[in-house]
């Protein structure tokens, strides 16, 4: 039976199939031209005929002339006919078609016989001479005697040299007259003469995996989507589709038939492979309390000033400047000595410490808390102070200091001057508030003839100190203690400038002290590779995690000990937790992991479940009052329906429990100012049912309409693809996610001198209802007229290959409104162009697309980009071993491409 390929896929057709006895055609409607791969159509330009034209009128083969229009020619063996279109058969062609002689003459190839033989009535097949007088006198004879004449005669007439004897495949002479046999995939009939095709798919599946599909004379095996026929054709392989370039953005999860992409925290999927920054900023104002700050992968709560985050990361609480039951945080120190005529100083940091390395050559160090006077809050949360009486403002004192030959790296003191350390008399004592340090070295060049490059550290130090009030006394009004403070302050920070120009000037961390600067010498010890506060781990430098800080004694991270905490990475020493009472977990890494007594009993008590709140968002709580609502456990308050509404109850945990005039389906938003539903503008969208609000769009992804419901909806609207002179690839935006609506890519194909262009579409989807809406076209220029080589405006899931019909290419994919579908990733290679004629025959060649195998080789990405990789570089087929290419592809693609490939390099072999 006739297999009707229309039915499947419209046999490949972009526009119109036709099915014939045996095999189809692709026709085109009004106004295009089949394209020379026999499948799609290109819309007829006023250029005059070309070869791409189907019309063009050659039997054979279609040339087309320097100045336009076409010639024709004939293949070997034929010759061109007087109208120079069509082409008749001479003897130089099989024979003319004759069993015995062929003479040309001007009406075609006539047939003669050797001697004892006469031509057959079909002109071309001989017989014997009394083979003929018999066949001429057969009618006449009556009787039985003579009937017995014809059986033994025609018994022996019958010979493979006549008609195959018979046979419909191969025939052989035997003593009793000709034998007929059947090819592999056959089977004789008991007629001895007919040949039957065997279906292998009725035993065992073929031995096929998945799908068997007989053919005549063979069968094929198939595989389920995400599955590749491995080259036994046979055996069924999952496709690691995460073995693959570009195949998810994030992280990528192979599965048997498919495979799945997932993002990292922060993120969300789009376009089924990309992933983009979640705006938690659009989903409720991210839950804050007053401002929302969205962050690559986060985002931050903010409060106004005067006001301070709370410890769940989102309400705003009043700013207490103390914590009443807590120990004072220990002061920073700066202690001052004077041994044997020389002045050293150290500076002990044990509380509210923040180093920053800025660079390879800077850092900026605090300790303690600076004053807040209508300034900024600072980087981080520090640990509040206990209440004590302040006398405000504080005293404020700036120095500026220079080392020469020194750089700026904080390194740990080394042992033999840590025991010097211990003769010293302490001198000066120092409480400070607050310090600020910023450590920077930059090279100065000297003016004159010798202009050495000199190492100069310079040291800018902030302090302020705190005026208690238990100091002011009758003898000594306030004005007096400032004044004495200040001289005090004075006094050390001149001793300090000495100490630093003889490189005495240590800080104090964890019990370890460290060099503020160091002159090149010192600083090549063989296990300070890493800058300070990282370690090295697997030959890389790693910072020290919070809950750890760096120990430069042990120059290893060390886990905060119970008590401490440290929120921020990289850091000398762990923070004093709050009624710090050395209880809690080792490794804290923020105020609430201290767990302290307090923290235990808060813990113990639990935090306040959604739909309630308390003044610290701990129990005992207080339920949310009518038309108000709290999603989230632990928060200090809870948020307004708006606009009047009320809730259904009380400990409403949704604003979906408000009782709202209408009730908004997704894609919109419901407004508490004009209690009416508004659709989701473009960039954004609403998957659910009765929301104030709607998500922005992730990434740089945007809607092509108002009223989007899903996350699907967000496109990206840049054109993908690379660009290279040997392989690249183009690609509509969003794949595989559908692409966006009126979008419009260009893209410009220009190989280096002497290359031409091969294409390869493994598949196409474009919608085809739209009535050519959205076009993917290739062509020599921007001009409508110029040459073009491809034009498609419709899904086309057989893979097909061409060579580009001009050097360049120029290419254009647009997008209507209308309906959208995934589109393509069209990869190309560039080769050199004395293969062309090679090149040109194998993808002309019917026979790479006749099977679904070879269909599949276009399709897998791995081996297109092997084919690729030897076409742009032939040399790099040395690369890959004859068992690999054999592990690579079916013997019947590499049979095809082996016998063209011979040809064109031995064409006279």
């Amino acid at each position: 039976l006739d297999v009707d390929e229309c039915l499947d896929n419209n046999g490949g057709c972009q526009q119109i199939c036709v099915n014939t006895m045996g095999s189809y055609e692709c026709q085109c409607k009004e106004g295009f031209f089949l394209s020379d791969n026999q499948h799609t159509c290109i819309h007829r330009s006023i250029e005059g005929m070309n070869c791409m034209n189907k019309d063009h009128g050659c039997a054979h083969i279609c040339r087309e002339t320097p100045k336009g229009g076409v010639a024709c020619e004939c293949r070997p063996g034929f010759e061109l006919a007087k109208n120079q279109k069509d082409c008749k058969l001479t003897c130089n062609y099989g024979n003319g078609g004759c069993q015995h002689t062929c003479d040309d003459t001007d009406t075609g190839p006539v047939c003669g016989c050797h001697q004892k033989y006469a031509l057959h009535s079909d002109g071309r097949t001989c017989i014997e001479k009394d083979e003929a007088a018999i066949e001429s006198s057969e009618y006449n004879a009556t009787s039985v005697a003579d009937v017995d004449k014809r059986v033994k005669r025609r018994l022996l007439m019958e010979t493979c040299a006549v008609n195959n004897g018979g046979c419909d495949r191969t025939c052989k002479d035997t003593a009793t007259g000709v034998r007929c046999s059947c090819p592999v995939g056959f089977t004789l009939q008991p007629d001895g003469k007919t040949c039957k095709d065997i279906d292998e798919c009725l035993v065992n599946n073929g031995g096929c995996d998945h799908f068997c599909r007989n053919t005549v004379g063979s069968f094929e095996c198939s595989c389920q989507k995400g599955y590749k026929l491995l080259t036994d054709e046979r055996t069924c392989q999952d496709i690691d589709e995460c073995s693959f370039e570009r195949t998810c953005d994030h992280t990528c999860i192979n599965y048997p038939g498919s495979f799945e992409c997932l993002c990292h925290k922060g993120y969300t999927l789009y376009g089924l492979t990309h992933c983009g920054d979640i705006d938690e900023c659009s989903i409720s104002n991210g839950s804050c309390d007053f401002g929302c700050l969205n962050t690559m992968g986060s985002y931050e709560c903010v409060c106004p000033p005067g006001k301070k985050l709370h410890w769940n990361k989102k309400d705003c609480v009043e700013m207490v400047k103390c914590l009443p039951n807590a120990k004072p945080a220990p002061k920073a120190q700066l202690v001052c000595s004077k041994t044997g005529g020389i002045e050293s100083c150290f500076l002990s940091c044990p509380s509210n410490t923040l180093f920053v390395p800025d660079s390879e050559n800077s850092y900026t160090l605090s300790c303690g808390i600076p004053a807040q006077h209508g300034k900024a809050q600072p980087r981080r949360n520090a640990t509040l102070p206990s209440c004590s009486d302040s006398l405000a403002p504080p005293i404020k004192q700036k120095a500026r200091f220079k080392i020469k030959d020194a750089k700026c790296h904080l390194r740990p003191r080394s042992k033999e001057k840590t025991k010097d350390s211990g003769k010293q008399a302490v001198s000066d004592n120092c409480q400070v508030t607050f310090v600020n340090l910023k450590c920077d070295s930059s090279k100065k060049k000297r003016r004159g003839r010798k202009s050495p490059s000199k190492e100069v550290s310079h040291i800018t130090a902030e302090f302020e100190v705190e005026m208690k009030s238990e100091e002011v006394s009758d003898t000594c009004n306030i004005d007096c203690v400032r004044k004495r403070m200040e001289q005090k302050l004075q006094t050390a920070i001149k001793t300090l400038r000495k100490s630093i120009n003889k490189q005495q000037f240590y800080i104090q961390f964890s019990g370890t002290e460290y060099e503020v600067a160091q002159k090149p010498a010192k600083a090549t010890e063989g296990h300070e590779a890493c800058s300070t506060g990282q370690v090295l781990q697997d030959g890389k430098c790693v910072t020290c995690s919070t809950g750890t800080f760096y120990s430069g004694e042990h120059n290893q991270c060390v886990p905060c000990s119970p008590g401490t905490y440290q929120d921020t990475e990289g850091q000398l020493t762990c923070e004093p937790c709050p009624s710090n009472d050395g209880q809690g977990v080792a490794g804290a890494r923020n105020v609430s992991e201290c767990g302290g007594k307090l923290n235990l009993i808060l813990k113990a008590l639990g935090q306040c479940s959604p739909g309630h709140y308390s003044s610290d968002g701990f129990k005992p709580c207080t339920v949310c009052p009518l038309g108000t609502y709290q999603p989230e456990p632990g928060r200090t308050l809870c948020f307004p329906c708006g606009g009047g509404l009320v809730t259904k109850y009380e400990g409403a945990v949704s604003f979906q429990d408000c009782e709202t005039k209408v009730h908004c389906s997704p894609g919109h938003y419901y407004n508490s100012t004009t209690h009416r539903c508004i659709r989701c503008p473009v960039g954004t969208y609403q998957p659910e049912f009765g929301q104030n609000y709607c998500i922005t769009c992730p990434g740089n992804t945007s809607t092509d309409f108002d009223g989007s419901t899903n996350v699907t909806h967000c496109k990206n609207q840049h054109c993908g693809g690379e660009l290279g002179d040997y392989t690249g690839y183009i690609e509509s935006p969003n794949y595989p996610g559908d692409y966006p609506a009126n979008v419009e890519c260009i893209w410009n194909i220009n190989p280096p001198p002497k290359r031409r262009i091969l294409i390869v579409v493994p598949e196409i989807f474009l919608p085809i209802e739209d009535e050519c809406g959205d076009v993917l076209v290739m062509r020599k220029s921007a001009s409508p007229t110029s040459i073009t080589t491809y034009e498609t405006c419709q899904t086309y899931e057989r893979p097909i290959a061409f060579t580009s019909r001009s050097r360049k290419l120029w290419i254009q994919f647009k997008s209507n409104e209308g309906n959208s579908g995934k589109g393509f990733q069209v990869p190309y290679v560039t080769y050199d162009e004395d293969y062309q004629q090679l090149i040109e025959d194998i993808v002309r060649d019917g026979r790479l697309y006749a099977s679904e195998n070879h269909q599949e080789i276009l399709k897998d990405k791995k081996l297109i980009k092997a084919l690729f990789d030897v076409l742009a570089h032939p040399q790099n087929y040395f690369k890959y071993t004859a068992q690999e290419s054999k592990e690579m592809f079916p013997r019947s693609f590499i049979k095809l491409l082996r016998s063209k490939v011979s040809r064109f390099l031995r064409p006279y072999k």
